[in-house]
């Protein structure tokens, strides 16, 4: 009976996994405590005793003066045993007065997680800088530009190069949002129907530096959207980080040979000396299918659970350590990534030469001397027929062999399909124009100050004075 007793309470144990919350859970008890004391369950003796108690224990935990105990189940519990050692089991027992596991828990995740995501962010700003080095320090480089990666129209560097920044932008924006919907205090809310206390929870709030709390005690203790949301914004992360990864793993290869990674991020072959391979990049690549992982594994969790707290809900936590653990290690080390990648510009500068990437440019020409597009498109087909045919490329052509194909083009094709000509033709906003892409590096360096701003304004440190 006790193996069976043993096995159930190992299995149910979550104590392996939420230990890290141990700061949280003591905040959220200090602050409680001050409800408790305002709505005169504790008098000021009683406050004090209790407060230096649990300061006593985060200080000893700090210092990895405390083992946790299987047997208590889990941090909330680990931390009120504890308790009871140091200032007695009468006092400590008045701590949860009026709380629940529940609502513990719901605080400790929210306070967390709103702490993480404020570093998560910080990490993408660092990536955002190392982009816009590059983007500035190759403003000049051009390459072929790509669909179905195929050669299409030839870019600036700097300009494919900030693509990717404009997407971790988009990443800050939805954890900046996922941090707002974190803002909000579920204590007070109990086990589900909320304090039987006349607790204050706006004072509470107010002390924990929260925007607002929860209006409805049973969403309070059994929402976890705010941590579904993070680990969508992780999956959306990571699939940028994996996509940028993917074009440098082939920018690498020598079949391209456009980049040179730093051999700190690439690793030897055991059997073929001549090798260097990508494996950093390739790992990020191959972590995007962990955190994917995550996200759906508590999309499934909470699928068909009723209201309010189950047991299910505690499968919330290893899936989000694991994925702020994948996404952290990825971005410190990416950013270093890109920061010493050595981008090869003559190889860049040579792929443009081949692959007809003058046509759409010729065709917008004709469309200027008054050609309808669809008519230039399939002129611009015959020329580059013929170029194959006769194993020319379009600078080689003399104007009586473009006018056999339409007598509207004269000699200013030969300065309209100069590469250089053609990437200062896309003069649109955000196109690759050097203009245009100068308005995007002045436009990239507003966004990471107002970043640095918001991580800054939002970095929050609760101070409690008894």
């Amino acid at each position: 009976m006790n193996n069976k007793n043993d096995t159930a309470k190992k299995f149910g144990a979550s104590i392996n996994f939420d230990s890290f919350l141990y700061k949280f859970d003591i905040i959220g008890s200090l602050i409680h405590i001050k409800g408790l004391y305002k709505c005169g369950v504790l008098t000021h003796s009683e406050l004090k005793i209790i407060s230096n108690g649990l300061k006593s224990i985060l200080k000893k935990i700090d210092n990895n003066n405390i083992k946790f105990e299987l047997s208590d189940e889990d941090i909330h519990m680990n931390i009120e045993k504890i308790l009871c050692k140091e200032i007695g089991n009468e006092l400590a027992g008045k701590l949860h007065t009026g709380r629940s596991r529940n609502d513990q828990i719901a605080l400790d995740l929210h306070l967390y997680l709103r702490q993480e995501i404020l570093n998560i962010i910080e990490k993408i700003r660092l990536v955002q800088m190392s982009i816009i080095i590059q983007a500035e320090n190759n403003i000049d480089v051009i390459l072929p530009g790509y669909t179905h990666l195929q050669r299409a129209i030839p870019i600036r560097l700097s300009h494919h190069l900030l693509s990717y920044f404009f997407m971790f932008q988009r990443d800050i924006e939805k954890f900046i949002n996922n941090w707002q919907e974190i803002n909000i205090m579920p204590l007070g809310s109990g086990a589900l129907a909320g304090s039987g206390y006349d607790i204050d929870r706006n004072y509470m709030s107010k002390l924990l530096k929260f925007q607002n709390i929860y209006d409805n005690s049973m969403d309070a203790v059994s929402n976890r959207d705010f941590i579904i949301n993070f680990l969508f914004c992780s999956s959306m992360l990571m699939m940028h980080l994996s996509r940028m990864s993917e074009e440098l793993i082939i920018w690498n290869s020598q079949e391209f040979n456009f980049v040179n990674l730093h051999s700190d991020h690439c690793t030897g072959s055991s059997m073929m000396p001549q090798k260097n391979n990508p494996d950093i990049l390739e790992l990020i690549r191959g972590k995007t299918g962990r955190v994917y992982g995550s996200l759906m594994g508590i999309l499934t969790v909470f699928k068909s659970l009723p209201m309010t707290y189950n047991k299910d809900i505690q499968e919330d936590k290893e899936g989000l350590i694991d994925t702020l653990n994948t996404i952290t290690k990825s971005l410190n080390i990416f950013k270093d990534i890109i920061k010493l990648a050595q981008f090869n510009a003559n190889n860049m500068q040579q792929a443009t030469i081949n692959g007809f990437m003058e046509s759409t440019q010729i065709a917008n020409y004709l469309v200027s001397k008054g050609m309808p597009f669809r008519l230039a498109y399939d002129k611009v087909k015959e020329i580059i027929h013929y170029c194959i045919k006769n194993n020319k490329k379009f600078k080689d052509l003399s104007i009586e062999e473009y006018n056999k194909i339409s007598p509207l083009i004269d000699n200013a094709i030969y300065s309209k399909i100069d590469i250089k000509s053609i990437v200062e033709s896309y003069i649109s906003e955000g196109g690759t124009s050097i203009k245009s892409v100068k308005k995007q590096i002045e436009k990239a360096k507003v966004q990471i100050e107002n970043t640095k701003n918001f991580v800054s304004n939002k970095s929050i440190k609760i101070n409690i004075k008894i």
